[in-house]
Order: structure tokens, then C-alpha cells, then sequence
């Protein structure tokens, strides 16, 4: 076989490779929007839930404002997701994986296309996608929060999605669209920012340090941007996100909020300072240790050796940049998810104290652009080597890509007991959450005010009785305004 049959050789094996790791990303996030039939309420949800119904969307989104954090936005989404009971939690994590995977997408396809790297075969991006969507969700140590859980996924899920489809948005305005539709989608950046400010905290503040970062590099002098509209783009983001953020703090919300640790020292004290990167070192041996993470590498060789072997041989759009650039661009990711990963704990070290480090809910906000980078970074070890790889025929090339793909699936395959675990816990609680239910139901029905409530936890998230003190038991009190009774007792 000669050389130049390397490209149409490598393209089907690069094929049925990317379908293997589809079907096999495929069936883990199959198995947790599946289990999205057995989601009930637990902590958050329950206050949620009865709220919703009582309040409606703006009384909820009053009484976050009034009472609860400020965040607006938040209670917006919230009052929408539960305004049908129930329907609208067991339906939203496959609302998000479908819109993330398909946000991922298209990401990579344009920055493929901003690189001048064309001709890498679309399930090769499905692939990439739907393995990192997989990363995400079952490979931190709070599965059942990062997918299935609602009040999380509304603050630290479904933020990824808006930035994402906004970014998209704002490229495809820049490519094809006339002066007033730039201008709409520049009105859109801001609108959506300002209530990313009031919606999740520790995402506003990753995704601001990206776009300042991007903005100063789309900087017209400095020769990486043709117009000045991905500076613009970055500018109208940048000024929105501490509106929205500014809007929370003021809020009566926050201020009791922040009322109830009227002793706690200040974040920049260099005591908490010294706590917080503590917090954020622990994050990251967390991370380290999960073995699964290898696919974002794994997935990013594959990446590149599809774009060195079915694509052109130049060094694409970098090619033409100052040679800063690709420097700037090889340090700056890891630089600014480290940046990231200590924003996070500050935030979380300001609102939940010593421990916050440990909801691992809200690492999505850094987890995303960690995993892209280490995708980065596998993607250019793998145009390197695809690309001295081509030259030496069929062979090499061909096992280079099914060692990719075989390293990927091994990880991914790390993913496995989590997942059953998961199953096992979601499914189980779901079952008996209808039993005690009906029961439950059944009693308010026949006139009962105080009634039994055995606690079904999942996730480790709270449950009514968690603390001794009926009184300070507030998912007590959301369960009892639930079912419309006075009181419930522990069984």
C-alpha cells in the first residue's frame, strides 16, 4: 500500500475507532439519563419543589432575592424546572447531556476550523465529546449531584451549557452575520452575563478569567484577531458577569447570608488565604488520583492524529500568528484552570467554612475547561506524532490510533463501578421513595398533620433529621410544607 493511500486508510480506521468509543460513552451517559426515572426529592429539592408550587416563578424568585442568596437567576430556572412537580427534575439531565454534547461539538469543530485544521471526521468529534460529557459527570467523587441532582445541576451544570451556546452564538455572528446581527449577539453576551452573575457564583468567575484572558489576546495589534469582534464579544461579557455578581451581593438575600458568619475572618486574610489554597491543593490530588481522567489525554492524542492524518500537513492558522502565540497558548490553559480551581475554593471556603472544598458539585465550573485542556494537550502530542507517523505508510499510523483509542476505553472503563453504584443507590431510593409516599399521601388524605417520615439519603445530601434539633432542621420543615402538614416524626 503506498503512502498516499495513508489519509483514506486512516480515515475508516479513525472511524470505527471514534464508534467504539461512542457506543462505549454512550452507554455510561445512557445509564445515568436512564436513571432519571428514579430522581426524587432530597435537600434542596423538597424546598424547591413546595415553593414552586405555592410561590410560582416570581414569587420565587422574590424570595431568593429577599431571603435566601440573591440569585435571581437561579430562582428563575428553579421555579421553571419544578413549576410540574417532579416532571421537570427527572427530565433535565437529559436536557443537559443532549445540550452539552452538542455544545462540545460544535466547540471543537470551530476551533478545528479557527485553526485551519479541517477534515477530521465528525463521529471523531462525537467521540471526543461524549467521553469528556462521561469525565464529567461520573468520574468526580459526587455523581449523583453532578447529573441527577437538580439544585446543582441548575447552579453549576447548566451554566457550562449557557456559556457554551453563548460563545457559539457570538462565532457564528462574527462569521456570517451583518453589522446588526453582531450587534444583537454583542446585546445577547451581555444580557446572558449579567444573569450568569446571578445564577452561579463559582462559574461566573472562571468564565470572566477566561474572557478577560481571551480578550486581551483578541487584542486587533497584537495580530491573533482579523476584527475587533471576539474582543468585543470578551468585552460585553466582562462587563456583565460583575453586574449580575454585584446585583447578588447587594441583594437583602446575601446579606442575611452572609449574616449568619458574622465572625468569619475575610477571604483575603492570610489566614483564609492559606486555608484556600490548602482547599484547592486538596482538589487537585482528589482529581489526580481518578485514574479515569487519562481519556481527556487519550481523547486528545486521538484528536491529533485525526487532524495530522486527515487533514493538511501545514502548521494551520498558528502558522501564519507570532510565534508568542502558540506560546501563549501552550501555558495559558493550565495556568488559568489553576486560577480557576482557586477561585472555587475561595468561594467555597467564604460561604461553607473548613469543609467546602468537599462539594465537589460546583468543580464542574473548572472541571470543563480541565478537561479541554488536558484534551489540548493530548491533541498536540498527537498532530506531532501523527504527522511523522504518516510519513512512514499505513502501519504505524494504524496502531498509533488504536492505542489511543485502547488507552481511552481503559479509562473509561474506570468509570464502570462508580456507575453501578449509582444505579444501584438511585434505583433503590426511587422505589421506596413511592412506597413512603403513597403512605405518606394516603395519611394526609385521611386528615393526619403529623406524620412518619423514615430518611432515604442518597448522594450525601440531607435528609429531614439531620440534625437533633427539630428546630433547626430546615429539610424537616420543607417536607412538612411538601405534604401540607404541620410536623413529621422520624420512623
Amino acid at each position: 500500500m503506498s503512502r498516499d493511500s495513508v489519509p483514506g486508510t486512516a480515515r475508516r480506521l479513525l472511524v470505527r475507532c471514534a464508534a467504539v468509543l461512542v457506543a462505549a460513552a454512550g452507554a455510561l451517559l445512557s445509564v445515568g439519563i436512564f436513571l432519571q426515572l428514579y430522581v426524587r426529592p432530597t435537600s434542596d429539592d423538597w424546598c424547591a419543589a413546595y415553593k414552586a408550587r405555592d410561590l410560582g416563578v416570581l414569587g420565587l424568585a422574590k424570595d431568593f432575592y429577599l431571603t435566601q442568596n440573591g440569585r435571581v437567576t437561579n430562582a428563575l430556572v428553579t421555579g421553571v424546572v419544578y413549576a410540574d412537580g417532579l416532571a421537570g427534575p427527572r427530565l433535565l439531565p437529559s436536557l443537559l447531556a443532549l445540550a452539552l454534547g452538542l455544545c462540545l461539538v460544535l466547540l471543537l469543530r470551530e476551533a478545528l476550523r479557527m485553526l485551519g485544521f479541517g477534515g477530521v471526521p465528525l463521529l471523531v468529534l462525537v467521540a471526543v465529546a461524549a467521553a469528556l460529557e462521561a469525565l464529567l459527570f461520573f468520574a468526580g467523587t459526587r455523581t449523583y449531584q453532578a447529573l441527577l441532582w437538580a439544585p446543582a445541576t441548575i447552579s453549576h451544570t447548566l451554566p457550562t451549557v449557557l456559556g457554551a451556546g453563548t460563545l457559539l452564538l457570538g462565532i457564528h455572528a462574527a462569521r456570517r452575520g451583518g453589522t446588526a446581527a453582531r450587534g444583537a449577539a454583542l446585546a445577547g453576551t451581555f444580557c446572558v452575563a449579567v444573569a450568569m452573575g446571578m445564577l452561579s457564583e463559582p462559574f461566573s468567575m472562571v468564565s470572566w478569567a477566561f474572557a478577560a484572558t481571551a480578550g486581551v489576546l483578541a487584542v486587533p495589534r497584537f495580530g491573533l484577531a482579523r476584527d475587533r469582534c471576539p474582543l468585543a464579544w470578551c468585552t460585553a461579557w466582562c462587563l456583565g458577569v460583575p453586574l449580575g455578581l454585584a446585583i447578588l451581593y447587594t441583594s437583602p438575600g446575601a446579606r442575611w447570608r452572609r449574616a449568619q458568619q458574622p465572625e468569619k475572618a475575610s477571604p483575603l486574610s492570610p489566614e483564609e488565604l492559606t486555608g484556600t489554597v490548602g482547599d484547592a491543593l486538596r482538589i487537585l490530588r482528589t482529581i489526580a488520583a481518578q485514574e479515569a481522567y487519562l481519556a481527556a489525554v487519550a481523547l486528545g492524542l486521538l484528536l491529533g492524529l485525526a487532524v495530522a492524518l486527515c487533514g493538511p500537513a501545514g502548521p494551520g492558522t498558528l502558522g501564519t500568528a507570532p510565534r508568542w502565540a502558540g506560546r501563549a497558548l501552550f501555558v495559558l490553559p493550565p495556568l488559568l484552570v489553576l486560577a480557576s480551581v482557586f477561585l472555587v475554593a475561595l468561594g467555597l471556603r467564604s460561604g461553607y467554612g473548613p469543609t467546602g472544598w468537599t462539594y465537589a458539585r460546583t468543580w464542574t465550573s473548572f472541571m470543563t475547561p480541565l478537561l479541554l485542556t488536558l484534551c489540548l494537550y493530548g491533541a498536540w502530542l498527537g498532530r506531532w506524532a501523527g504527522l511523522r507517523l504518516r510519513a512512514r505508510g499505513p502501519a504505524a499510523p494504524a496502531l498509533a490510533v488504536t492505542a489511543a483509542t485502547a488507552v481511552a476505553l481503559v479509562a473509561l472503563a474506570a468509570l464502570v463501578p462508580a456507575l453501578r453504584q449509582l444505579t444501584s443507590d438511585t434505583v433503590d431510593r426511587g422505589l421506596a421513595w413511592d412506597r413512603q409516599n403513597a403512605r405518606i399521601r394516603a395519611q394526609v388524605a385521611g386528615g393526619a398533620r403529623d406524620v412518619g417520615y423514615r430518611p432515604l439519603p442518597i448522594g450525601n445530601l440531607a435528609e429531614p433529621f439531620y440534625t437533633r434539633v427539630y428546630r433547626s432542621d430546615w429539610a424537616a420543615r420543607c417536607v412538612s410544607e411538601f405534604y401540607g402538614v404541620d410536623r413529621i416524626h422520624r420512623l
